[in-house]
């Protein structure tokens, strides 16, 4: 048992670390405007300087969120190995299974780079292809890095569409690849391939190990994704300065009927993650962007990509991924409509 000093200390600790937290993210907006009109001497109104100034402000903003956010996930995911969310899913019964696939998704620690182990374990320890799909919807698409980001920088109804519209998207389609009966589709050597178990690491964690797991994150995470983030928010930038809001309303507006396509088939090809993408769609609804346009470009990026298409392409055949990447595109641009017919 941990002595009360120890405990004590840990605590001041993470209140310290919070309170400086706080005092950075809330003195953000006071030194962008410094910088930009004091230091750097920008004239107020000019492109230049609203360029600047977005970027000034959201880039500390959004590694901030992503490092409290990043760490707090990272704590989380010590609960879940491959192997205890293969435990999780199998056996259930398929619409279950589909539900509870889309919400382990969320807070699992799986994106399209480890597609390929994570769909020969499933299969092989007996979970169904649709739940096994609504699954690999799921972790990439309703990311909590986004989801979090998404609530810090549009509020929590923007936040909650994107989880609610994702989940969705992750259920419904993972049930339509189900009904299909595709598994013949499926790269027979995957069905020859024996699940492995590895709980090793997971098992005996205390609590400091699990913080411990939280600061590994953040310095792995953040540590790749930093770069992304600046891309992402000096291409935001750019957008919020210079792109005039009449032609962007005219190509991503509610009014044009092409604009959700448009949007995922421009989206499917780019390779960006969550915390790259959102400083370019806070940009882009800035400047009179759609909501339910931007929703389905967000998607397509961070849920659908070339790369994941060519790691899929290994344990599935063609048919399969072609029935894949439809159905979800399709889902993604239903809820683009739907939000523009709403919204």
């Amino acid at each position: 048992m941990k002595s009360p000093p120890l405990i004590l200390r840990r605590i001041s600790v993470a209140l310290a670390g919070g309170a400086v937290w706080l005092a950075l993210y809330l003195g953000l907006a006071p030194a962008s405007r410094w910088l930009t009109f004091d230091v750097l001497r920008l004239e107020p109104g000019r492109p230049l300087s609203a360029a600047v100034e977005f970027f000034v402000f959201e880039t500390p903003k959004v590694l901030l969120l992503l490092t409290l956010v990043v760490f707090a996930v990272g704590i989380v995911r010590s609960y879940f190995t491959p192997e205890r969310t293969r435990r999780m899913l199998a056996g259930r019964r398929e619409i279950t299974g589909n539900v509870l696939a889309a919400l382990l998704g969320v807070v699992t620690p799986f994106c399209s780079c480890s597609a390929v182990p994570l769909f020969i374990g499933f299969v092989t320890a007996g979970v169904p292809l649709g739940v096994t799909f609504s699954f690999l919807i799921s972790a990439p698409m309703v990311n909590e890095i986004a989801l979090v980001l998404l609530f810090g920088l549009f509020g929590w109804k923007v936040a909650a569409l994107y989880l609610g519209t994702g989940l969705a998207i992750a259920f419904v389609a993972g049930w339509i690849i189900g009904r299909l009966k595709l598994e013949r589709h499926v790269e027979g050597w995957v069905y020859a391939t024996a699940a492995g178990a590895d709980e090793a690491a997971e098992e005996g964690m205390n609590f400091a190990s699990r913080v411990a797991a939280g600061r590994e994150a953040v310095r792995d995470i953040v540590g790749r994704v930093w770069p992304f983030v600046v891309l992402g928010i000096a291409v935001g930038a750019g957008i919020h300065g210079y792109v005039p809001e009449n032609f962007m309303a005219s190509i991503m507006g509610r009014d044009a009927w092409w604009s959700v396509p448009l949007a995922v088939l421009i989206g499917v090809p780019m390779y960006s993650n969550a915390a790259g993408i959102i400083p370019v769609v806070q940009a882009l609804l800035g400047k009179g962007a759609a909501l339910g346009t931007v929703l389905a470009f967000m998607m397509s990026v961070i849920g659908l990509s070339l790369p994941e298409a060519i790691i899929l392409r290994k344990v599935l055949k063609l048919p399969l991924l072609f029935v894949f990447f439809g159905v979800v595109a399709l889902g993604i641009m239903v809820v683009g409509f739907l939000f523009n017919a709403l919204l």
